[in-house]
């Protein structure tokens, strides 16, 4: 039975409101589309496009100056590699049978793709925090890839592969209880669930406490610098740019990763906030109200997202102690797209990412939201806001499993809230086949990663063939 077709049933079983006993029953007929067991295969033979031509073209349309930067950032390891090769893991989870039990996926399910941030009354969280490649999709890629990253961080943090792969193990049997456990709440308990042990994880309670630290105040000191008298002219641009502003601090250049723009353009990405606060609640429009922006920059970031563009602007409210700072991120289509036979491109890919970030995350930002300019779609958010994530070293020792286990938790409550937990439950079902199925999975799939990171590597090796 293809894609199609499953997704079809599903959607006539869902017209009519489906019993519990139903929605478990329709689980566990999928395991005769594919067995729990069966998930500890890795069929390289269908590659029918090389990893290096997927990666290619995954940069086109992206800046052209940044390209060579994001090759070194994946050559620096395998997890690097990792990080950057979600359009190969996509076309390599395509060629799999899977469950046809769909929930939404962050799509880029990895260990440091979890983080602490500040929820809208001001409190820290700790949850899944990056959602480029968010999709409805199959329930068990994220795992996979999870999987996949536990064992490579496990590996890099200096462990061997006997107690890499039961982290592995470890996160998905945590899943499989926490799905059996969402199974039996009422839906507001699911949507409204809470992981109450995160400071009891060391992993967690050190980027907690690095979260902590993360104040508006410690960016403004970290991305500005204040204007010197000589500077408050330069091109009648940047800093000018915004309407007129006398700033008394601007960015300040970290060349390739901050850099200033053109008035002009300084111009196009303040114009399309206008767009933005028309999508805002009417709370967040008077929030926002209160700040006047001073400066924008262009900024990289992460691994994956190398040669999008992201914009920056830095924001005053009342004073100069009262900072806001804005990322507008550039977001493309998810790499998963071209693989799910019953997804429809997305109207608008800012909005793709924010409303699935919304569907996995009991809080999220309160400035999250999307925009549009140049014809390009863009996600916007706080940029480091009381932000931080686990460093690899943090998972030497035990502190892998206990990390492993909380990353079962969290994907666990984000599939809960955005797909069925009763149907995903019924295919897990009992025993422990599913989480050694994923294990073994993982110790393939981070095998196949650094033979494609050594390819990489190779490559970037070879001088470029002259021409004639």
């Amino acid at each position: 039975m293809g894609l199609r077709e499953v997704a079809a049933r599903c959607r006539l079983l869902l017209m009519h409101w489906a019993t519990p006993e139903e929605r478990r029953n329709l689980g566990q007929a999928r395991r005769k589309q594919v067995g729990r067991q069966e998930h500890n295969q890795l069929n390289l033979k269908a590659r029918t496009t090389p990893a290096a031509l997927l990666l290619e073209r995954s940069m086109r349309g992206r800046v052209p100056a940044l390209i060579k930067l994001k090759n070194q950032l994946m050559s620096a390891s395998p997890f690097g590699y990792f990080r950057g090769a979600v359009p190969v893991m996509a076309a390599d989870l395509a060629v799999l049978p899977n469950t046809g039990i769909f929930c939404q996926l962050c799509g880029d399910a990895h260990v440091r793709n979890l983080g602490a941030y500040a929820a809208p009354d001001g409190r820290l969280v700790f949850d899944i925090n990056d959602f480029d490649e968010t999709i409805r999709g199959p329930f068990e890629w994220d795992l996979k890839r999870m999987a996949a990253s536990l064992v490579l961080a496990g590996r890099e943090a200096g462990h061997k592969d006997g107690s890499a792969r039961q982290a592995a193990e470890r996160c998905i049997n945590r899943y499989t209880e926490q799905m059996r456990a969402f199974a039996e709440m009422s839906s507001l308990e699911v949507a409204r669930f809470q992981v109450h042990r995160l400071a009891q994880v060391e992993p967690v309670h050190e980027a907690l406490q690095k979260a902590e630290r993360a104040t508006p105040l410690h960016t403004l000191e970290q991305l500005t610098e204040a204007v010197a008298p000589a500077s408050k002219v330069r091109q009648k641009g940047e800093a000018q740019a915004v309407e007129g502003a006398a700033a008394a601090r601007h960015f300040k250049e970290q060349k390739p990763l901050l850099t200033h723009v053109s008035a002009a353009l300084a111009r196009a990405v303040l114009a399309s906030l206008a767009a933005y606060g028309e999508m805002l609640e009417p709370q967040r429009q008077h929030l926002l109200a209160q700040y006047r922006p001073l400066d924008v920059a262009f900024k990289v970031v992460g691994t994956g997202s190398v040669g999008l563009r992201d914009y920056c602007i830095y924001f005053e409210g009342n004073g100069p102690s009262d900072p806001l700072f804005l990322q507008i991120k550039e977001e493309p289509l998810s790499a998963y797209s071209a693989y799910l036979l019953d997804a429809h491109p997305a109207a608008h890919n800012g909005r793709r990412v924010a409303e699935g970030q919304r569907a996995m995350q009991v809080q999220s930002d309160p400035f999250l939201g999307w925009t549009h300019f140049a014809g390009r779609d863009y996600l916007v958010r706080q940029l480091n806001d009381h932000k931080a994530s686990i460093e690899l070293e943090d998972l030497a020792s035990d502190g892998l499993l206990a990390y492993a286990e909380l990353c079962g938790d969290l994907l666990a409550r984000g599939h809960a809230r955005s797909g069925d937990p009763l149907t995903i439950a019924g295919y897990l079902g009992a025993g422990d086949g599913f989480a050694e199925a994923l294990g073994k999975f993982g110790i393939l799939y981070a095998d196949q990663t650094e033979k494609d990171w050594q390819a990489l590597r190779k490559s970037a090796r070879r001088p470029a063939a002259k021409a004639h």
